[in-house]
């Protein structure tokens, strides 16, 4: 799988653009400022419809421009597939794959896979559990495509939920008399919050039941990471620390201390150990009027032999950790697909040392497409031949 060509128009500093790519390594060498970044943001927006640096579609679109709108040329088995995305903040995005358009932009995914390293990656040891969730969640659905519907399911499902625990936490409070001000003043009180505790019941049998879904696949998903993650992690650092990933959930003790010891439960039994979770914390939840069990408030806990990464890794471990779960993710993709996900290392080389450049150079150089970024040539290995455009200004150019 690669890029063959990518087309931009409006998106970021671009005005617009033509990138033509190949198979092998494509580096991208410009100061920082200059737009490089924003070549490779666009071919990972068009295989995960997000961006690795901002959270929303707005600040994607050129400054006075309406969208913006990515095109890229994929090839997979000698075809090619024409996927384009058109970025319309506050409206409706919209998706075309070949000259059909698509109902919904999240039918695209699985045309194109790709994993990025980027700066920001180090989050995923030093940052907030968010980071480490989204991580986990975007493998998922670049494995499987159809878990973006699940996840988006469990987002609205949540939302609701919330909602209905600070919107009706007068009447839900044990004992209370109150009455919110959106209850008619001719209901009684103890039916409403009658109907009101039995709304939450619903809403607990729908968030356990997505919720169920979410957290079985993403055992499994960290099943299969791990030994990927290990080695990834020795290649990478030249050593053996015994790096490893276990998941922290927010289910009542006994069942979290079983995931963390990587145990995978049926669906079954993990939907109705989230109901009695959701039961146990129904007081707290009430109280503080939002839900604190659920695949949302989970995490990983990344360890080098018996310590916690997080607080204890070095600057240098730290490092070799985020990218040993980023090259442990694409390898498990590329055994997962039978072909090789784009890999696109965004300003990396920078920010390792002499003997982890080589070292990750060793490791790439047979993956079917690497895109790489750096403000000098001096940062990409030399080992790491390939075709190399000047990024300026927002100007692209094909060395000889």
């Amino acid at each position: 799988m690669y890029v063959r060509h990518l087309t931009v128009a409006d998106f970021r500093s671009y005005a617009s653009a033509e990138l033509p790519l190949e198979p092998g390594v494509t580096t991208l060498v410009g100061l920082n400022g200059q737009g490089k970044t924003n070549l490779v943001e666009a071919i990972g927006y068009l295989a995960t419809l997000s961006s690795h640096r901002v959270s929303t579609d707005q600040p994607l679109v050129r400054f006075g421009a309406e969208q913006a709108v990515i095109r890229g040329a994929v090839m997979r088995n000698g075809r090619e597939t024409m996927l384009e995305l058109e970025l319309n903040p506050g409206r409706a995005n919209r998706a075309r794959l070949g000259r059909s358009p698509v109902s919904r932009p999240r039918d695209v995914l699985g045309t194109l896979r790709t994993v990025l390293f980027a700066p920001e990656d180090l989050a995923l040891v030093k940052g907030d559990p968010s980071e480490r969730r989204r991580f986990l969640d975007d493998l998922l659905v670049a494995r499987q495509p159809r878990w973006a519907g699940v996840r988006g399911d469990y987002d609205k499902i949540l939302k609701q939920r919330n909602a209905l625990l600070k919107s009706a936490q007068p009447l839900l409070r044990k004992g209370s008399r109150r009455r919110p001000p959106s209850r008619p003043p001719d209901e009684p009180v103890d039916d409403a919050r009658a109907t009101a505790l039995h709304t939450l019941d619903i809403w607990n049998d729908h968030l356990a039941t997505v919720g169920s879904q979410l957290l079985y696949a993403r055992l499994r998903l960290l099943r299969d990471l791990g030994p990927y993650l290990s080695k990834a992690y020795d290649e990478v650092s030249a050593g053996q620390s015994d790096a490893r990933v276990s998941y922290k959930s927010s289910l009542r003790e006994a069942a979290a201390a079983s995931l963390a010891a990587g145990e995978v439960p049926e669906i079954d039994a993990l939907r109705a150990e989230l109901l009695a979770t959701l039961e146990d914390s129904r007081e707290k939840e009430i109280e503080r009027g939002i839900s604190l069990a659920g695949p949302h408030r989970d995490d990983l806990v990344l360890s080098l032999g018996e310590l916690p990464a997080k607080g204890y890794a070095s600057h240098g471990e730290s490092w070799s950790f985020a990218l040993g779960l980023k090259l442990a993710a694409y390898q498990l993709l590329r055994h997962d697909l039978g072909e090789d996900p784009v890999l696109i290392l965004d300003d990396v080389f920078a920010e390792l040392d002499t003997g982890r450049r080589e070292r990750l150079a060793a490791m790439v150089a047979d993956c079917e497409q690497v895109l790489i970024t750096a403000a000098v040539d001096a940062d990409v290995p030399k080992s790491l031949v390939g075709q190399t455009f000047s990024v300026s200004l927002g100007e692209v150019t094909l060395r000889a």
